[in-house]
């Protein structure tokens, strides 16, 4: 499996390092808040796994669309919206634990039911969804976009902490903001396992 999961990474890293570094630094903060939140070892690497191909459904799409400086078009906005079902696809496939795939295909959906693909709401979308769906407006808000440089970390945090439409779990807002202003998180790339070392 774990060959499997580096594989992908590979590919990713070769068609957009910018996609492949964002899942990784996703995946750090994904797992710091699921591990504040009690997840069992095996629900984490459920997390570490899906937050770090989350975005994997863009290989679907045109690099001209996920590279373009200015604002998309709503044309160009419903083709990136694919991403979540395309991801969903491809790994549902494999034949990865517990529910991987669902986790891509959710992690744009919204507490209040005005996310996408199929505008789930509230329990409709599994916790471990709920915590990428936090982990990767945060990271995807602080950081250089091709369309607008770095908001930097307050922005983001600020974002998340005054969700007025109820978009995201509170308890994970709570968790974020706290291993950011109290615990000093910091983005970085998560470290992949190195399969042929551990089987020695």
């Amino acid at each position: 499996m774990e060959k499997v999961v580096n594989a992908l990474i590979a590919a990713i890293e070769v068609w957009d390092p910018y996609t492949s570094d964002h899942q990784k630094r996703v995946a750090t903060l994904a797992l710091a808040i699921a591990r504040e939140m009690g997840f069992s070892y095996r629900q984490l690497d459920v997390i570490r796994i899906s937050s770090i191909l989350h975005d994997i459904g863009k290989i679907n799409l045109p690099s001209e669309i996920l590279c373009k400086p200015g604002k998309l078009a709503d044309c160009e906005y419903n083709l990136i919206k694919i991403h979540c079902e395309a991801g969903y696809k491809i790994l549902k496939k494999i034949n990865f634990p517990e529910n991987i795939s669902q986790i891509v295909y959710q992690h744009h959906e919204t507490l209040n039911g005005k996310g996408y693909p199929l505008g789930l709401c509230g329990d409709e979308i599994c916790p471990e969804a709920r915590i990428l769906r936090v982990a990767d407006c945060v990271e995807a808000i602080s950081s250089n976009r091709p369309y607008r440089p770095a908001n930097g970390i307050d922005v983001a945090l600020n974002v998340i902490e005054n969700d007025v439409y109820g978009k995201y779990d509170k308890q994970v807002i709570e968790v974020c903001l706290d291993l950011f202003r109290n615990k000093n998180f910091q983005f970085k790339e998560i470290q992949m396992r190195e399969v042929e070392r551990e089987a020695s």
